[in-house]
């Protein structure tokens, strides 16, 4: 798998462009502020053909380039329907002192013009490329992860994109509109502890992590325990 990424804009988030292999259809993981220049490039560079656009949840430090980008390569966006309304209306998923900040530009958001929606346990084939996705809320309402299959070569690592679920070290905040505190500790009991040691994190801001390295060190994982059934 090629998986080249970038941290975009402002906040720093961490775009993902990921194929098979060069010269191949890709799908495009979080395109956020500023994210198309570097996006552009590493598709020509690599001769790549943009097919999707898969949002791990609707904030707009993620999603801020998917109208130009999904119009550009004429992409499907993909996301959860409790974030689906932050596609049209971003402001409602920011915290007022960053409502504030982008006051003074004009901002026009709408949903591109197609939008696929996302749910628990789906298995979506892109690209030649498949992921599981999980619904994991507790940052917003409608956050979800996209891991690789376990079933690839032996020396290709499974990987994880995370979003704003999980970053090395910590995890995202939930005092934002739609976020969840509970929420968000039942996703890291539920969804982050059962996976396994060797996944490659690659979360939506800051650097890769790997799951094994995260349950060790992180603080918001010592005291999870996976609940029994």
């Amino acid at each position: 798998m090629l998986i080249a990424g970038f941290p975009a804009g402002a906040w720093g988030t961490n775009c993902y462009v990921a194929a098979t292999g060069p010269g191949t259809e890709c799908v495009i993981v979080d395109p956020g502020q500023d994210a198309v220049k570097g996006i552009e490039q590493i598709v020509r560079e690599n001769k790549l053909k943009p097919v999707a656009v898969l949002l791990t949840h609707g904030h707009i430090d993620h999603m801020f380039s998917v109208m130009p980008v999904c119009g550009a390569y004429d992409a499907t966006a993909y996301i959860h329907p409790d974030d689906r309304h932050l596609l049209a209306d971003p402001m409602a998923g920011i915290s007022p002192e960053t409502a504030q900040m982008l006051l003074g530009g004009n901002y026009t958001f709408a949903e591109p013009d197609d939008v696929a929606e996302l749910k628990d346990a789906d298995t979506i084939e892109l690209a030649g490329l498949r992921f599981t996705v999980d619904h994991t809320p507790g940052h917003t309402r409608g956050s979800v992860t996209f891991t690789s299959p376990y079933d690839g070569p032996e020396d290709v690592p499974a990987v994880l994109f995370s979003g704003d679920v999980l970053f090395a070290g910590s995890i995202g905040r939930t005092d934002l509109p739609g976020g969840d505190h509970q929420a968000m500790l039942h996703t890291l009991a539920t969804k982050i502890l059962p996976m396994r040691d060797d996944i490659v994190v690659l979360p939506g801001h800051g650097g890769q992590t790997s799951i094994g390295r995260e349950k060790a060190t992180n603080p918001y994982l010592q005291d999870l325990e996976i609940p029994t059934i």
